[in-house]
């Protein structure tokens, strides 16, 4: 379980196939900041880009550690197929703050960023969901975005998708990756967990009456 409050912004380091065909996963090697991995030990779940994935390998001298991600999981994701930036976020202990919102580390789907622009001091992103996903979307509700727990600040439905409007201060900007999106990325969506099992609660069939 997570928050969505990022703890470390890392990078993608390598990317090596597990096998020689599209069943086959890839092993990614991930470089953290300094002393990001003196708490981290091996089997340890660590969110990337929102995505959760079990350390494999660790090595604190080097600051990297290793996951390995099955070919459902980087048909799933967007950003876990290449070398670049990733938001990190270690598992929440039982005594930790609740910054964010409940954040399973599961990818609900997959959106794309429609508008990023700066706003006075802050920034707008735009994302549209998949449309199956808007029913989870509500003004001021939460979405996870890349691992990142963030605020909907305004929603629109549309034909092809929900497009949600967020509001980005400057700290969130300079201290995530979600800087380094831009028109036309990808994104790791995950819906607010309270949210899901409401509209479960709301579709599923009365129980049968008994006398």
């Amino acid at each position: 379980m997570f928050t969505g409050i990022i703890t470390g912004m890392g990078r993608i380091a390598t990317v090596l196939p597990l096998g020689d065909s599209a069943v086959h996963g890839k092993r990614l090697t991930i470089e953290t900041p300094d002393n990001y991995l003196d708490d981290v030990a091996l089997g340890d779940s660590i969110a990337l880009n929102g995505a959760c994935m079990t350390v494999t390998t660790l090595s604190p001298s080097s600051q990297q550690f290793t996951v390995d991600v099955s070919a459902e999981s980087l048909d799933k994701t967007a950003g876990l197929d290449k070398p670049g930036v990733v938001n990190l976020e270690k598992a929440l202990r039982a005594n930790d703050r609740l910054g964010g919102h409940m954040v399973s580390g599961h990818v609900d789907g997959l959106g794309d960023v429609t508008h990023f622009a700066q706003v006075g001091e802050s920034w707008e992103l735009r994302v549209l969901a998949p449309r199956d996903l808007g029913r989870y979307l509500a003004y001021k509700g939460s979405i996870t975005v890349n691992g990142v727990s963030l605020t909907v600040n305004r929603i629109s439905d549309r034909p092809d998708g929900c497009e949600a409007s967020i509001n980005l201060i400057p700290h969130t900007v300079q201290n995530t990756a979600l800087g380094e999106l831009r028109v036309g990325s990808r994104v790791n969506l995950e819906v607010d967990l309270i949210a899901r099992y409401v509209a479960r609660m709301m579709d599923a069939p009365a129980p049968a009456q008994t006398r």
